[in-house]
């Protein structure tokens, strides 16, 4: 912080700036200030002093969140010998504090826990603090707090402590955990079931039940366990009360889902948790939401916990299918969120029952399927009185497409068939009112598509009568019935003849405002099934794109529709392709046009990008089938076109959203065409570059990713290719060498080594031999500590890509030039790189990244075996062995272990054959994961 350590008058105007300042400004500036206050070194001690003066809230606040986050973050700065004065005065602060506000004390109790699991002399905390503060009544609210929060702190990921001090604290926590419960239940004696203890003592147990050291004989029989279940099954426990209850009891559960192992809790729970149904009806008759949600909570954690158990024994002990009838009683309630808590168990139910395909077992469920069904279809009816269409963004529309994936998940246990029956015979045979039927409707919908359409005769019969709807039902209904038909293209592509009224049908809801997007979407679906059937009615589709605007279309309604008429184009005969092409272009490009002379005349900027849109979609899905030797049909449309792109591009040079577009759409514009776009290459690559100096669009450096893939092989072309990748790479190594330039800027990351590992991939030895190989390694290795999904998987698999390079194909002529390119790069960089990797997974790398950099150490290994264990035990020396706070962070053993499991694998798939590639490079992964952990 410049300026030395400010004085704690300024420190204080800061914080009432922060809560009080009516200027946004003016709080924004303190904000900024005190935040670098925190990160300094002075925070420690203006933190202590600020705690000490008790002046206000606000400050004894900021203080005592100062103290968590340096503990948390920065305990590294303190000299060991500090450890225990820090120690001493937080308990001093707790204890002075604990009367000024809760918020304070949890800061200062997570400081103290976060202390505790990183200060390795201080053995035994628990015990500690328990004789230290358990016979002050005045006390035991801040300890039982410290005693909540300190399991859920061991697996924090604010908290590097890392596996082996980890290890030492969950066994130290679980020979305490007996002491900690019994203290519980005296505390909950001693106030004489005081409501605030009640719910602190829940919310401590439920944590210790989340860290999973509570010992289950123990608890088996502890009163502590009665008491949560009486307070469950009071009708006049408060709201705040029941919810701590609730928490602790699912904790409970899901603690002890290995039920075999924990067998005499498992079966308290079991029969406690069926004591509730009373409840539960009571608090439906009381119209108590919360604790109807509560309990509905409860009964789907123990229908988890005993999954298993139901399956492998349903109707018997513990897997009593009354646990079911809990969750069908909670499905028949009025309100949709209650039975929406249940919704993962029953999909994992499905799962455990379709892996069996036992029919005996799937008989014996079906019923509970069956009630759950007809519920769910009762809990998708809109309000009689709603008007208009149904609405699919808003928390009920939610709530039904969930309802649609989990029928579809389930629909196999009733039958598709029977089920789609049963539904249409309600609207065939009675006359239910129109918010039933559209529910209905919206159920059939969703498992429309999972049955046979061949010669189905009640298929058949729905979908005439669907498009014989009368067109005075309500609104919702039609929009339900149109996505109904959408979904039931398989039949009619099987039933041409119904092509013609459904393409009726579904131009009728086109044509008005509220139905167009569902009808559009339809038609796509139509398109894309019924392609060949389709192609008699391009002029048609051709007709509808030509006057896209003038329907009410969202604009995805707008794209698919586009998209359906281009998987239909590209039925057509080869030589209509390109004239219907030209056509459907057409209305885009003219638009084009027009905003660019609109601007010129103006001098108004225009949005181009839902036509740029359009365009990408037509040129994405004409994909026509060409034969050797002929000339692609787009080939010339796509000619046409590129002046206008080109000009729109320049136009838009500075606007990155619409830049993105341009390139997307020559994308597959290329994509479309391949190497018939031989000739916008020059142009193309000529404009990129010219742009990219100015404005480092990532955008530039994928469409040039996509041209060396298209174009990287052929011989006339590398050469510029290369040029292309040099002029792009010095400005992108510009923007990524700035402060903080990765981090700001992992598209470009991402995008340049697309690029680069295009060009490994197609022409790997003109890369390999240019100068630039040698910056873009140097880049690589540097952003290998990214943590950005995207951009660390490219950076990851340019590395394996082109140190595989020297390994591949050795049978091909420039084998021996490629393996020596890669030597060479390797001796430069490999130690660097090995470093660089172990490091970063150790200190940097969330572990989905670590199977990327399991393949680059495998084929660093593959490629030198020798070289590569020096250089991993180089690596693997540099790490840090113990914590700040003197724990022991890997021991010589865990080191020389890790040595060994990633190199005892003989890379050589020759010599190992049983032993795939794939399962080799598996095991550095898991020797990896398990490493890392040490330094987590």
């Amino acid at each position: 912080m410049e300026g030395g350590k400010p004085s704690l008058e300024l420190v204080y105007q800061a914080v009432q700036a922060l809560y009080h300042d009516p200027d946004p400004a003016g709080k924004e500036r303190a904000s900024v200030w005190l935040g670098e206050l925190q990160r300094s070194m002075y925070a420690w001690e203006i933190a202590d002093q600020l705690l000490q003066l008790k002046q206000d809230v606000e400050s004894c606040y900021f203080a005592a969140q100062t103290m968590k986050m340096k503990i948390q973050t920065s305990f590294y700065e303190l000299p060991a010998e500090t450890h225990i004065s820090l120690r001493d005065s937080l308990l001093s602060h707790i204890q002075n504090l604990k009367d000024l506000s809760p918020v304070i004390v949890t800061q200062l109790a997570l400081a103290i826990a976060d202390l505790a699991l990183q200060m390795a002399s201080w053995k035994g905390c628990v015990h500690t603090l328990i004789e230290k503060y358990s016979n002050d009544v005045s006390s035991l609210l801040f300890l039982i707090e410290i005693l909540t929060v300190l399991p859920e702190e061991v697996h924090s990921r604010s908290l590097r402590i890392g596996a082996n001090r980890r290890t030492e604290i969950i066994e130290d926590l679980a020979y305490y955990s007996s002491t900690v419960v019994t203290l519980l239940m005296s505390c909950v004696e001693k106030t004489g079931s005081n409501e605030k203890m009640l719910i602190k003592a829940f919310r401590c147990l439920g944590s210790w039940f989340n860290l999973g050291v509570l010992d289950s004989n123990f608890m088996a029989n502890n009163q502590l366990l009665i008491v949560l279940f009486q307070v469950l099954q009071r009708d006049e426990t408060s709201t705040n009360l029941h919810e701590a209850a609730s928490d602790c009891v699912c904790s409970s559960l899901y603690a002890i889902e290995n039920v075999d192992n924990n067998l005499p809790l498992a079966m308290q729970l079991f029969q406690g948790v069926l004591t509730l149904e009373t409840a539960y009806h009571m608090a439906v008759a009381r119209e108590d939401l919360d604790k109807v949600l509560n309990y509905c909570r409860i009964f789907t954690e123990l229908c988890e916990t005993f999954l298993e158990t139901i399956v492998r024994s349903p109707g018997q002990g513990m897997g009593d299918l009354r646990t079911l009838e809990l969750l069908l009683i909670c499905a028949g309630h009025p309100q949709y969120e209650v039975v929406e808590i249940s919704f993962n168990f029953w999909y994992r139910l499905g799962e455990h029952l379709y892996k069996t395909s036992d029919p005996v077992l799937h008989g014996l469920f079906r019923p509970f399927i069956q009630r759950l069904l007809h519920a769910l279809a009762r809990h998708c009816q809109l309000d009689p009185d709603h008007e208009g269409i149904p609405e699919d963004t808003d928390d009920f529309g939610e709530f039904r497409m969930r309802v649609s994936d989990l029928v579809k998940d389930l629909i196999f246990l009733v039958g598709s068939m029977e089920c789609f029956t049963q539904l249409y015979s309600t609207l065939k045979d009675g006359n239910p009112p129109w918010e039933v039927t559209e529910a209905v409707l919206f159920i059939m919908a969703a498992i429309a598509k999972s049955i046979d359409p061949e010669n189905n005769p009640t298929l058949t019969e729905v979908l005439e009568a669907v498009v014989h709807l009368n067109q005075n039902v309500h609104i919702a209904v039609r929009y339900t019935s149109i996505e109904l038909v959408g979904e039931m293209s398989e039949v009619v592509d099987r039933n041409p003849q119904f092509l013609d009224p459904v393409l009726n049908y579904l131009m009728k809801g086109l044509r008005e405002k509220p139905l167009a997007s569902v009808a559009a979407k339809a038609i796509h679906n139509i398109c894309s099934v019924c392609r060949d059937h389709m192609a008699q009615h391009f002029q048609g589709l051709l007709d509808i794109a030509r006057s896209l605007d003038s329907f009410a279309l969202s604009a995805d309604a707008a794209v698919g529709l586009l998209k359906g008429t281009a998987l239909v184009l590209a039925r057509l005969p080869l030589e209509k392709i390109a004239e219907c092409l030209s056509d459907l272009c057409a209305v885009q490009v003219i638009a084009l046009k027009k905003l660019l002379s609109q601007e010129a005349s103006n001098g108004k900027s225009s949005d181009p990008t839902v036509w740029l849109d359009r365009l990408a979609v037509i040129f994405r899905h004409t994909n026509p089938i060409v034969e050797n030797g002929q000339t692609h049909p787009c080939q010339k449309v796509i000619q046409e076109i590129w002046p206008v792109l080109s000009e729109t591009l320049n136009k838009h040079q500075a606007d990155n959203r619409i830049v993105e577009r341009c390139c997307r759409c020559l994308r597959f514009a290329v994509r479309c065409v391949g190497k018939g776009s031989a000739a916008l290459l020059q142009p193309l690559v000529t404009q990129m570059v010219s742009v990219y100096q100015v404005y480092p669009h990532s955008c530039f450096l994928y469409l040039g990713s996509i041209l060396v893939d298209e174009y990287g092989m052929e011989e006339g072309c590398q050469q510029g290719l290369l040029d292309m990748l040099q002029a792009l790479c010095m400005p992108t190594f510009q923007l990524l060498e700035q402060p903080n330039g990765l981090r700001n800027h992992p598209d470009t990351v991402d995008d340049l080594f697309r690029l680069a590992t295009r060009f490994i991939q197609r022409s790997p030895v003109t890369l390999l031999r240019s100068q630039i190989i040698v910056h873009i390694i140097q880049c690589a290795i540097a952003a290998t500590s990214l943590d950005h999904r995207d951009a660390n998987c490219s950076v990851m698999k340019f590395m394996r890509d082109m140190i595989h390079t020297g390994i591949a194909n050795d049978h091909e002529d420039d084998f021996e030039l490629r393996k020596q390119l890669i030597q060479q790069a390797m001796s430069q960089n490999g130690q660097q790189l090995v470093n660089q990797l172990i490091n970063t997974c150790c200190f940097c790398l969330p572990p989905y990244t670590l199977p990327d950099v399991a393949e680059v150490i495998w084929e660093i290994m593959l490629f030198d075996r020798p070289t590569f264990c020096r250089w991993l035990e180089n690596a693997l020396k540099g790490l840090p062995k113990e914590t700040s706070g003197g724990a022991v962070t890997v021991t010589h053993k865990q080191l020389t272990d890790f040595h060994k499991q990633v190199t005892r694998t003989v890379p050589l798939t020759a010599q190992c054959p049983t032993l795939s590639s794939a399962e080799d490079c598996k095991h550095v992964c898991w020797a990896l994961r398990d490493f890392t952990r040490l330094f987590r």
